[in-house]
């Protein structure tokens, strides 16, 4: 009995002095700032979900416990190096170059390679005080020596300055940007437009503004690189169609279409070609892929770049070409930099389309607003093509002079372009290649002989050069571009100078191809 009753005293004793503890923590407790919110937030959630507590007091124990312990490695077998040993690695490591090293046949090129000295146009003069016929440059309609517009340009510089300095979302819009905007969009029959301070810049921007990881996107294997930059940009799943083959183009939406509905998913799907093909010259099928896109239920990015201001009775692009109403395509893509002798890009389409890229396409959000001039100049150009139809009856009756020079009377190479394209893309025939079994290598040798021997003759043309169509680090390409020369026409030259050019250039080819090695 005194035992139990020692204990029992015990006991009291000690569940005095917790409790005279506890209360003396909890006086201690409530002088803290805040410490009555902090309980009534935990007898709240004990109220209402005491789970919620138990885990987060557990988290509370582990940060504490985290943060006490001392450190340790995530790699137990790393080898810890000396000074002397990280010093002795650091001398033996080579970079590699941030470009590949520049072959023989590049550098011969670069050593090789006509500067013009002076404004560009129709007759050029170079370095070596030579002038020359050009035809290597996009200036279609000669607006590089049209005076209004250079007296415009100087106008809008001296009221404007020379650029806003700002994004077009963050002071960088001017009353002219909205006015180019208004006015192709009213040029094309759409309802608006976006302008880009770069025309590269437009479509790789627009695509993964709308594209993104897990949407699909259809293409033609033959699109441009910007076009592909864009694809690589979006992380969409991309499938390729042949190039121009609306049948494989058909396969590949089937296919797609049967897979999505049978694991039963949605995303977004998106067609994407280009109006005149930048690599090949010809035209896209446009009617046809509309057909496509309405039946499989795709929406359709179309890049005008080389074909808005050329195609069309007044330079609408393949849409009045082919007489499509511009609202069945979901996205215009279009380029200020060549036919309007501006600078910049443009995406035309829906109301929805184009308020969507002011916040969402990088090029757009992130990059200084296009100058004015440019802005001034676009907008010239585009009343010209429609008050002055006759400068692109003029170019198309040069090209098909040029035309009559080249395909049918030589021997050697064929023309791949559409007919009404001023950029006349030149390849060896096919049965040429086979019996003379030219390798690329050797095509590009003897094509870059013909540029040569038309430079001496006083005929500036170029050769085309295109970067690989694969995504950095494939060892495979998805299209193989055809080794080829260019000659782009303009109307700044009369009938008999054009029949001289290509007489030349008709020549140049022949003299080469023929003689002997």
């Amino acid at each position: 009995m005194a035992s139990s009753s020692n204990f029992t005293a015990a006991a009291d004793l000690l569940s005095t002095h917790t409790l005279n503890l506890l209360h003396t923590v909890s006086e201690q407790f409530h002088k803290i700032p805040g410490s009555a919110i902090l309980l009534r937030y935990i007898r709240s959630s004990y109220q209402n979900d005491p789970i919620r507590s138990v885990v987060e007091l557990l988290l509370v124990i582990f940060a504490i416990r985290y943060l006490l312990a001392r450190e340790y490695s995530t790699k137990p077998g790393k080898v810890k190096l000396s000074e002397e040993e990280i010093d002795d690695l650091v001398d033996e490591w080579t970079p590699e170059p941030l470009v590949a090293q520049t072959t023989a046949f590049e550098d011969a090129d670069l050593e090789k390679r006509a500067i013009i000295v002076g404004p560009t146009g129709p007759k050029s003069r170079l370095a070596n005080g030579k002038v020359v016929t050009n035809l290597a440059s996009y200036n279609f309609y000669n607006l590089v020596s049209n005076e209004q517009l250079k007296e415009r340009a100087i106008q809008t510089l001296r009221t404007y300055g020379v650029g806003p300095c700002g994004p077009p979302g963050f002071y960088g819009t001017q009353d002219v940007h909205m006015k180019i905007e208004a006015d192709i969009a009213a040029f094309l029959g759409t309802t608006a437009c976006i302008i880009y301070a770069q025309a590269f810049s437009t479509a790789s921007s627009v695509i993964p503004a709308f594209s993104k990881r897990g949407d699909i996107i259809v293409a033609d294997k033959a699109v441009n690189y910007s076009i592909r930059k864009g694809l690589q940009i979006s992380r969409s799943t991309v499938r390729w169609f042949d190039h121009r083959d609306y049948a494989d183009l058909e396969r590949v939406l089937a296919k797609l279409d049967k897979e999505q509905r049978d694991k039963g998913i949605l995303t977004r799907r998106f067609i994407v070609t280009e109006g005149l093909f930048e690599n090949t010259g010809d035209v896209v099928d446009l009617p046809k892929v509309i057909e496509l896109k309405l039946k499989y239920k795709f929406r359709l990015i179309l890049d005008e770049t080389w074909s808005f201001g050329v195609l069309g009775r007044t330079g609408r692009g393949v849409t009045e070409h082919q007489h499509v109403d511009a609202a069945e395509v979901d996205m215009i893509l279009g380029s200020m930099a060549g036919p309007l002798s501006a600078a910049g890009g443009f995406c035309a389409g829906s109301d929805e389309v184009v308020e969507h890229q002011r916040l969402s396409a990088a090029a757009y959000t992130f990059s200084a607003a296009l100058p004015a001039m440019s802005a001034v100049t676009a907008s010239e150009t585009l009343t010209m093509l429609q008050t002055q139809p006759d400068i692109i009856a003029s170019l198309r009756e040069n090209i098909k002079i040029m035309w009559q020079q080249l395909d049918p009377r030589s021997d050697w190479m064929v023309c791949t372009s559409a007919p009404e394209n001023p950029i006349m893309i030149l390849v060896f025939k096919q049965e040429v290649v086979s019996s003379r079994r030219l390798t690329v290598a050797d095509q590009l040798g003897l094509l870059q002989e013909i540029v040569d021997e038309c430079l001496t003759q006083g005929v500036l043309i170029t050769r085309i050069k295109t970067l690989s169509a694969a995504p950095s680090g494939s060892k495979t390409d998805i299209y193989a571009h055809r080794p080829a020369v260019k000659v782009c026409m303009t109307n700044g030259l009369s009938r008999k100078e054009v029949e001289k050019a290509g007489t030349t250039i008709r020549h140049a080819i022949t003299k080469i191809m023929t003689r002997k090695r």
